[in-house]
């Protein structure tokens, strides 16, 4: 069967303009938008207990609703009653937001590290993980020439982090994670990018994914404990990204956070060290995007710079409420917990496995085994035909890959140039976290596409 596709536009950070498909019959019945994080536009159903909440928040005659599960109800009061005046409609009740959910953010960083402390005044909430960082990126800014701030950057990086880091006119300082090590960080790769970049600017700050995005590397306490080593030696801010933190799936891996081992490295690191600690709903697994919430935890960072923080970065209501149901869940005792547990569990692991087995068995494909997150980060043997064709057209070799696909297969996927990658390995990025009908439609339809791009070369 064909279908008409009455209009699919993609665009991607490195190309003026977008690409138009409409009116044009194709062999495939829908398209399938796998490019960034996003589970509800891959499929994937909100987590009911999180959407039944909000409602009643949203509209409190709700609560009168028998049909609604008890602990439903019960959470959403006890959510009103956070909100001035009982409202969600009323501004935060200071303007660091809700302190109860500051409270509550506070407690499960301490339950998550072991009992490390963690105190309400140190978490910012905020209106996403873009903001935040933005907003922070902003403070580190200074210079021009050999004194611009720069700030070591992973390669692959988050897809949105270069063109974040140029609209804050911050110098990015690439460095290499190993594909054959798994996307490992390696200390003399950090050594070397360090003094590459002091050739042409000062760096000042380290980004850290971890878990790894788009690659799904989590970190070991030693790699950790090196890296923070490092940071403090050179005397640099570590900025810690760790949205994928609740979604580990990888055998005998377990996220520990940066906060964690900076504390337990003694005074001279857990007192002086200064780091910053990113959180979102976006990317955590209830995976609500356009609430746009999130949370940054400040170690060590001068209260002058925590204040403005706490009133540049400042989140709406709505967001905040979402933030403190992802971090207090349903309990084994609630009537929401077995359905919530169900939708919780579903795909990642499973998903992963399946797509990397299934794309190292696809010629002219390799994918590493992914630890944890959202998305697989394959590479894509690309025919020489395809790489002289995008040099014709002005255009990246991967990106040429995925407007291809796009156009032949209905499968939007994010090209690998749009995570840093610069070099001949070109990659593509796809979310993993979808019904598992959809990703094996997805895969066959990747594996039709490359095959059929293999086959010219014969």
């Amino acid at each position: 069967k064909s279908v008409t596709v009455e209009k699919v536009i993609w665009t991607v950070s490195d190309i003026k303009g977008s690409l138009t498909i409409k009116g044009v019959k194709k062999p495939f019945k829908s398209v399938i938008d796998v490019s960034s994080g996003d589970p509800h536009k891959a499929g994937m159903p909100p987590i009911s207990f999180i959407r039944q909440v909000m409602a009643v928040c949203l509209y409190p005659e709700l609560l009168k609703e028998k049909s609604l599960p008890l602990d439903v109800r019960q959470r959403a009061q006890k959510l009103l009653d956070m909100c001035s005046g009982g409202s969600v409609g009323s501004y935060s009740t200071t303007s660091s937001g809700l302190p109860q959910v500051q409270k509550s953010i506070s407690e499960f960083i301490t339950r998550r590290d072991g009992g490390v402390p963690s105190h309400p005044e140190d978490i910012m909430l905020t209106t996403g993980l873009q903001k935040s960082l933005s907003v922070f990126l902003n403070l580190l800014t200074s210079g021009e020439g050999k004194t611009q701030t720069g700030v070591l950057t992973p390669m692959p990086c988050p897809h949105t982090l270069p063109m974040l880091l140029d609209m804050t006119g911050l110098a990015l300082v690439p460095y290499r994670l190993f594909e054959e090590q798994g996307w490992a960080v390696n200390l003399d790769e950090l050594h070397r990018a360090l003094e590459a970049g002091r050739v042409h600017c000062e760096p000042k700050a380290i980004y850290i994914s971890n878990p790894g995005n788009p690659t799904g590397y989590v970190q070991d306490r030693e790699t950790i404990e090196k890296v923070i080593h490092f940071a403090a030696t050179n005397g640099l801010i570590i900025l810690a990204e760790e949205v994928h933190q609740d979604s580990v799936y990888g055998q005998d891996k377990e996220f520990i956070s940066y906060k964690k081992v900076l504390s337990e490295m003694g005074t001279t690191y857990a007192e002086k060290m200064e780091l910053v600690s990113f959180q979102s709903i976006s990317t955590a697994h209830i995976g609500e995007g356009g609430l746009r919430g999130g949370y940054m935890e400040v170690i060590n960072i001068d209260p002058a710079v925590k204040k403005y923080l706490t009133v540049a970065s400042s989140a709406s209501v709505l967001p905040q409420l979402a933030l403190e149901l992802s971090i207090n869940p349903p309990r084994p005792e609630d009537s929401s917990y077995n359905s919530y547990t169900q939708v919780r569990g579903l795909s990642y692991g499973n998903n992963a496995k399946r797509a990397c087995e299934f794309l190292n068995r696809v010629e002219g494909m390799s994918c590493q085994p992914s630890m944890a997150g959202l998305f697989l980060y394959p590479r894509v043997h690309l025919p020489p035909h395809m790489v002289e064709e995008a040099k014709r057209l002005g255009v990246k070799a991967d990106v040429l890959y995925c407007q291809r696909l796009l156009r032949e297969e209905g499968i939007c996927v994010g090209p690998g140039c749009e995570n840093g990658q610069e070099d001949k390995n070109y990659h593509i990025r796809l979310c993993i976290l979808t019904p598992p009908s959809t990703l094996e439609e997805i895969l066959a339809r990747l594996r039709s596409f490359h095959h059929r791009l293999l086959e010219k070369l014969a």
